[in-house]
């Protein structure tokens, strides 16, 4: 249907956009070093989990096409290989660009060829000395047995002639005794790559053999593994799993530039692949150096401009977090706002507080050295009752919260992990108190991204923080059901997956459509990441048939194609790609005022997270917050920098600036933030201004023990007087 489009796909586009990061003459130079090595990352992951998936689905006797596009998996992967490579001259053009631009600040990665002759010297010994006694070479024919080659590592491969014929020669590129980057000035900025001297020196290794051909390879397995279960034996199940990952069949092989076609034939032979899964590229395998060159050079013109978050305007540091949540609801908006100041702060407050009784918390990904898990130790070690539910399915993220649930339970905190079947994936927190006049007190928090110091500053996020009964009420039931293994069926205030998020959220575009087909202005807007809900994507057509306007942000993968006749036309779809990550989820129904429902949380629009997770999305009902978040929404969808707006064909063009002055929606919330802060600090610097004046104004005035005596011995007179008169 010309208004849906392959999940997959849309994916790609998605990926293209953050390609055009890397080409953006606006992006600082050493920074589009950084997208090109995100796009490739991405990619990786794409190959890995979702490449992975299909693979099996078209291994399958009977394949089931995809709901959007009616492709098979046979030819979805076949769309998706040409998709990619389609895409290979303009990775490899983003690079030599860049690159080539770096080289007036005196950035150049070299080839052994265009070595010195004094470097090609420091290279061999470098050879010899740092890198072959690391580093082993495997014959391989069909009497020997073919290594186990590891996901996404790098291997130099030779074609190797001798008396007995040919063969194929293998190398480990990667060795953990040396710095991939091997400089070659001092500063670092005339480099070669270690894997291209293994390459160059490859000979060496295999003594009785003439190398006739040679390249770089790199193998990327399938990582498409799931568990069920919720018991103690869970975690050991996730730790097989996990280990059973990096031996999973492999869906690409990539090669550096020309190689021979019998040899690579071979290597396709052996690793089970076709060569349609083969990829060539003239630029490094695996482009995770370039973030280690930003270091080199400080200049300001390179890099973006310093940014880092600022302290809440909304939180004061003379009171506790939890007694000002209390007096309002807080909104914090990240990475804008400081997590350690404000979230972080709280959990230590609470572990710390001897009236706090419990906390309980969901957690997904966490940072290296985490503040959430050592603050929730603490409470557990002051003998709080605190619950984790922490995702031991969290991909690539597994073999840490394996680590952190053990260090939990060491600390004495009851961990338990999702429903058996589903993933919990909400950013949920609650916090019991006793009160000063008896009972409880709580504050729940609810978020669109996960507790982690690291991704708060570089991904867009919003959490709301609120003493409202109600929800606190909703969130104890949502703890319930995960220590239960059970699901909420019915809250006052969340919407909660699977069972009460996607029912709601499609009644209220119910009543966006009721409302435009008597005659008024529906209206619908979300901020998500990606889209492929059915129930939901229909609704959405449904809406603008009716004449509802529908207002999308979407970041990634988007199944539905706006602006086409008689469907989608009244339904505009913007991606915003710039500096952060954008990550926050806002849904909005009806126009301002009253009756115009704003919530936040963790879901996408993606039936992974509408009815196959546990995700959690709360209302913002103080109005000073629903305007902060109605107007966040439409700077967004001002911003003619970073935005994109999708076409009727599915393709993707940046937002005109002739449109007005130009608008970076993120680089405008920071500004923001700074300057909200700024005139919090100016306010506190009058106040206390005033209250010295007025002290010394109270000083000024006060009496003299003369002044005391003079004034003592006037109203003894008068009363005097007073009593003479009656």
């Amino acid at each position: 249907m010309e208004y849906l489009e392959n999940r997959e796909l849309s994916w790609l586009k998605f990926n293209k956009r953050v390609l055009e990061e890397a080409t953006d003459p606006e992006t600082p130079l050493l920074e589009r070093l950084s997208f090109s090595a995100i796009y490739q990352s991405n990619l990786d992951e794409f190959f890995m989990v979702r490449v992975g998936s299909i693979t099996d689905k078209a291994k399958e006797k009977k394949e089931i096409k995809d709901k959007f596009s009616g492709m098979t998996p046979s030819q979805q992967l076949d769309a998706i290989f040409t998709a990619v490579r389609r895409m290979q001259p303009s990775v490899e053009e983003a690079l030599r660009k860049t690159m080539g631009e770096l080289a007036a600040y005196g950035f150049e990665h070299i080839s052994y060829d265009k070595a010195t002759k004094e470097e090609q010297a420091f290279l061999e010994m470098y050879f010899k000395r740092e890198l072959k006694p690391f580093v082993s070479g495997v014959v391989v024919n069909d009497a020997l047995p073919f290594p186990f080659l590891k996901n996404k590592e790098i291997y130099a491969v030779v074609q190797l002639a001798s008396k007995k014929g040919v063969s194929i020669g293998i190398i480990p590129a990667n060795t953990s005794q040396s710095e991939r980057i091997i400089q070659l000035s001092s500063d670092g900025k005339r480099f070669i790559l270690e894997e291209e001297v293994i390459l160059r020196f490859a000979h060496q290794m295999f003594k009785n053999y003439k190398v006739i051909d040679r390249a770089l390879i790199r193998v990327t397995r399938s990582a498409d593994i799931m568990a069920s279960g919720r018991g103690p034996e869970f975690r050991r199940r996730m730790e097989e799993l996990v280990d059973k990952r990096q031996r999973l069949a492999p869906v690409r092989l990539e090669i550096s530039d020309v190689f021979s076609r019998d040899a690579l034939d071979y290597l396709c032979k052996k690793l089970k692949l076709k060569n349609v899964r083969v990829f060539s590229t003239r630029i490094p395998l695996d482009l995770s150096y370039l973030y280690t060159l930003q270091e080199y050079d400080e200049n300001a013109v390179l890099h973006y401009v310093p940014r880092s978050p600022r302290k809440p305007a909304a939180l004061s540091d003379s009171r506790p977090v939890f007694q000002q949540i209390k007096s309002r609801d807080i909104l914090l908006s990240y990475p804008f706002e400081s997590i350690n100041l404000s979230f972080i702060r709280l959990l230590q407050e609470a572990a710390n507080d001897p009236k706090v009784t419990s906390i309980k918390i969901t957690l997904y990904r966490l940072a290296r050295n985490s503040k959430v898990i050592d603050a929730l130790c603490t409470a557990a070690e002051q003998g709080k009752e605190v619950l984790v539910m922490i995702e031991l399915r969290a991909r690539f993220d597994e073999e840490n919260n394996i680590e952190w649930s053990k260090q939990l339970q060491e600390a004495g905190v009851k961990v338990i992990y999702g429903p058996k079947e589903y993933k919990a994936h909400s950013k949920l927190l609650l916090i019991t108190r006793k009160a000063q006049g008896g009972g409880y007190d709580y504050v729940t928090q609810v978020g669109t991204g996960n507790y982690n110091e690291k991704t708060a500053t570089l991904y867009t996020d919003l959490m709301l923080l609120t003493a409202d009964r109600v929800i606190a009420d909703d969130a104890e039931a949502v703890f319930t059901a995960l220590l239960n293994g059970s699901f909420v069926e019915n809250t006052k205030k969340l919407l909660v997956s699977p069972l009460a998020l996607r029912p709601q959220v499609l009644a209220m575009m119910d009543e966006q459509i009721e409302l435009a087909e008597n005659g008024g202005n529906g209206y619908i807007a979300a901020k998500i990441n990606s889209l492929n809900d059915p129930a939901i994507i229909a609704k959405l057509i449904e809406a603008s048939q009716a004449g509802v306007k529908v207002d999308l942000i979407v970041r990634g993968l988007c199944s539905l194609i706006a602006g086409v006749h008689g469907f989608t036309e009244n339904i505009t779809i913007r991606s915003i790609v710039g500096r952060f990550l954008e990550h926050s989820r806002i849904f909005i129904f009806g126009k301002d005022g009253k009756d115009q429902k704003i919530y936040i949380g963790s879901a996408d629009y993606m039936s992974r997270n509408t009815v196959r997770r546990v995700e959690v999305a709360v209302p913002i009902e103080d109005e000073k917050l629903r305007k902060r978040i109605r107007d966040m929404f439409r700077i967004m969808m001002r911003d003619n920098v970073k935005a994109r707006i999708m076409l009727s064909s599915g393709e993707y063009v940046r937002e005109r600036r002739s449109r007005g002055k130009p608008l970076n929606s993120q680089e405008y919330f920071y500004e923001e933030a700074y300057k909200l802060l700024e005139d919090k600090s100016s306010k506190q610097e009058k106040l206390r201004v005033n209250r010295e004046k007025n002290a010394k104004r109270i000083s000024a005035k006060k009496p003299t023990a003369r002044t005391v005596a003079k004034s003592v011995k006037k109203t003894t007179a008068k009363r005097g007087r007073k009593k003479n008169y009656e």
